[in-house]
This record gives C-alpha cells, structure tokens and sequence, in this order.
C-alpha cells in the first residue's frame, strides 16, 4: 500500500485550484497489476470543465514545487500515452474526482517501482499523444502543474476506507 498526499502547487496563483488530497495505491504482489484510488478536492465547481491530466513524474522532489519533479516516469523511452504512469484524464464532479481505477501497467516493486517518485495533477487535459507535435509525445500537452505530492509507504487501513467511499457512490 501507498499513498501520496496532494499538495497544490507552491508557484501556484490564488486563481488556479488549489487541490487536495490523496492518491492511494494498492499491489498485492509484485507480477500483479497495480490499483489507484484518486481521492481529490479543490476543483471548480462547475462541472462542465475540461479532463484533468494525471501521471507519474520521475522525481519525489518538491523543493521547487511541482517544477522539481522531473519529467514523466519513462523508464522504457517510449511515446506518451505509453509511460507506466499516464492515468489519463480525470473529469472533475462538483470540484472532486473519486476514481477507482485497476490493470494500471505502473509497478511498486523492483527497478522500476514508483515508490518515492511524483503524482502530478495537470491543468488541461491529455491529448493522449494525438497533438502532432514533440510535447504531445512528451507530456500529452497536458499544460501546468496544479498540484502533486510524493509516493510513499502506508498501511492498509486509508485503502480500505476511502476504497468504500468511492466504490459505495457507485451503487447509488
């Protein structure tokens, strides 16, 4: 289990978003497939906003704010949308996400585990590497750094709590 406490971005102007919250994850064993919880408030309230990109970047350093976490996790040197980290878009309901996602391709065992590396939530949405051009490639031209936070160890406990949470607004 891991969980990563969002934090907005300290560059970040009074006007942006300020977001907050966790993202948790989950792999039982390490060939198995990784789980997330996206567990986020501070959006607009207004929900016909456009997605919200969210992926892994290579480094846990937020000296510099959300700018000191690198790139995007790559480790293979592939084109975006194919990096073990990109989420995708996340669609903001009344200034939340609460997301449930599983068969995430991103690991937290061995060499290329992304434990003690960065959530980044970005302004815009993912072009999904369909924007014709090197950033699309790079990033999805997913814009600024709104908010992110480091992954580290927890226990079980937080996963089972807000996994009720999110999965429970389902059957309703």
């Amino acid at each position: 289990y891991a969980t990563c406490e969002m934090k907005p971005s300290s560059k970040i102007d009074p006007d942006k978003p300020q977001v907050t919250g966790q993202v948790l994850f989950r792999q039982c064993y390490s060939h198995g497939r990784l789980e997330a919880i996206f567990y986020l408030d501070g959006f607009p309230l207004d929900n016909n906003q456009s997605g919200r990109a969210i992926h892994i970047h290579e480094l846990g350093d937020l000296s510099n704010g959300c700018d000191s976490t690198g790139g995007h996790y790559n480790p293979f040197s592939v084109n975006h949308p194919r990096h073990p980290g990109d989420f995708g878009n996340f669609f903001p309901k009344e200034g939340k996400i609460r997301k449930y996602k599983t068969q995430l391709s991103a690991t937290m065992f061995g060499p290329y585990s992304i434990m003690g590396r960065s959530v980044v939530i970005h302004e815009q949405e993912d072009d999904m590497g369909k924007g014709n051009n090197k950033a699309s490639l790079e990033n999805g031209n997913a814009g600024k750094r709104l908010a992110c936070c480091v992954i580290g160890i927890c226990n079980n406990n937080l996963w089972e709590e807000k996994l009720a949470e999110v999965t429970d607004k389902k059957k309703r």
